[in-house]
């Protein structure tokens, strides 16, 4: 990795939630241990309070000067993203880094307290929704203190299985037939959709942020711990020694974060600390509009019917 000289009001914003938190593992953990040894001040918001302590206790262990702070968040839950944005901006930190790291993987077909389809609340609309309240925190932070801001969010290769006959906003909401392996392949695509649409509109404000998508590697995390099984456990087993280390893991999202050499860059995606290439349906600027467009709609209506202040015109297509 190559870092860049960090001064110490950098903050970062580390979003998980409990399948990537955990006491003894997780992207999101190693990726907060990382960047608080380069000096960076981590907000970690986080589902699970006391397993969120536990990381953050071994963090400060290893490393005595790190400044970490725990807030809660339930990212398949608009009302929590929602309470925890008003929470975090009323502490008036600044923010350079934001890391869209939460995922979830359900095998059963689910939905969150907005009956939303679980996999798709918390691995997209939680994420977009938590973005468009922090992003004019992000530029005026980049703007004061002249350091590029940076957002990441967490893909996966299996971003590419979906084919754009299937892939309707209306059916990603509610699904007719559910498949959870088809489910996460959909939020992955469409956080790859989200850092597209939303790095063109930040260029046209020449805003000094970037956004840009990571796939981690394949990496035993909680997500496939939480749903252990014979054909799970076999699977890995034979693909072992392909598996990434949880440290391995996190390095593509701490390169994108803090190194030189992706300064400017924006609405890429990155694999094993290179650019690389996405699905023709991930590059489809129409695509990217439609979901931006449905997302900012349903978000909207949300917001309004709870009578929380709406979203600023930043990002109206």
């Amino acid at each position: 990795m190559v870092a860049i000289s960090l001064p110490k009001t950098l903050y970062f914003l580390n979003v998980s939630c409990h399948y990537l938190i955990g006491g003894t593992s997780g992207i999101g953990a190693e990726t907060a241990r990382v960047l608080a040894k380069r000096g960076v001040r981590i907000v970690m918001a986080v589902r699970d309070m006391k397993k969120a302590e536990m990381v953050k206790e071994r963090i400060v262990r290893e490393n005595p000067k790190a400044e970490i702070k725990l807030l809660e968040i339930d990212l398949s839950s608009l009302s929590s993203v929602a309470r925890f944005c008003s929470q975090f901006l009323l502490h008036d930190l600044p923010l350079n880094i934001l890391i869209n790291n939460a995922g979830v993987f359900s095998p059963n077909l689910e939905f969150s307290e907005e009956k939303i389809e679980l996999t798709f609340a918390t691995n997209f609309l939680g994420h977009y929704l938590l973005t468009e309240m922090l992003i004019e925190k992000m530029i005026d932070t980049a703007k004061k203190s002249g350091i590029e801001g940076r957002i990441i969010n967490l893909s996966s290769v299996i971003h590419s299985w979906p084919k754009p006959d299937c892939f309707s906003f209306t059916k990603l909401l509610h699904p007719i037939k559910y498949n959870g392996t088809k489910a996460y392949a959909q939020s992955k695509l469409a956080t790859i959709l989200h850092a597209k649409a939303l790095s063109r509109q930040l260029k046209d404000r020449n805003a000094n942020v970037t956004i840009n998508a990571v796939h981690p590697g394949i990496v035993k995390t909680g997500i496939i711990r939480a749903h252990k099984g014979l054909l799970i456990d076999s699977l890995f087993l034979i693909a072992s020694k392909l598996l990434k280390s949880i440290s391995q893991g996190a390095a593509t999202t701490c390169y994108v974060a803090l190194s030189n050499e992706t300064k400017g860059w924006s609405g890429k995606y990155f694999a094993d600390c290179n650019e690389t290439n996405c699905s023709d349906l991930a590059n489809d600027e129409s695509a990217a509009d439609k979901l931006w467009t449905h997302s900012r709609a349903l978000i909207h209506d949300y917001l309004h019917q709870s009578q929380i202040h709406p979203l600023p015109n930043l990002c109206l297509l």
